[in-house]
């Protein structure tokens, strides 16, 4: 741990703690899994808008005929 201490100031590089890296790296799994549920809920509201365009248009009623007779 020393050593690695001494290369990260050699580096000009921040030292951070080791219960400092487990936190954020447990953030990060956090917001990938957050990520994923929202990809997920996105999909499937993207098929339901699908599926439920069709039967939007099936239910239109048709257009008077252009004669002009009602």
């Amino acid at each position: 741990m020393t050593e690695g201490g001494l290369e990260a100031v050699r580096a000009d590089e921040d030292v951070v703690a080791a219960s400092r890296v487990r936190e954020l790296e447990a953030k990060v799994r956090e917001l990938e899994r957050l990520l994923g549920r929202k990809t997920m809920e996105t999909e499937i509201l993207r098929e339901a808008l699908e599926a439920a365009r069709p039967k939007k248009q099936a239910l239109r009623l048709p257009s008077p005929p252009r004669g002009g007779s009602r």
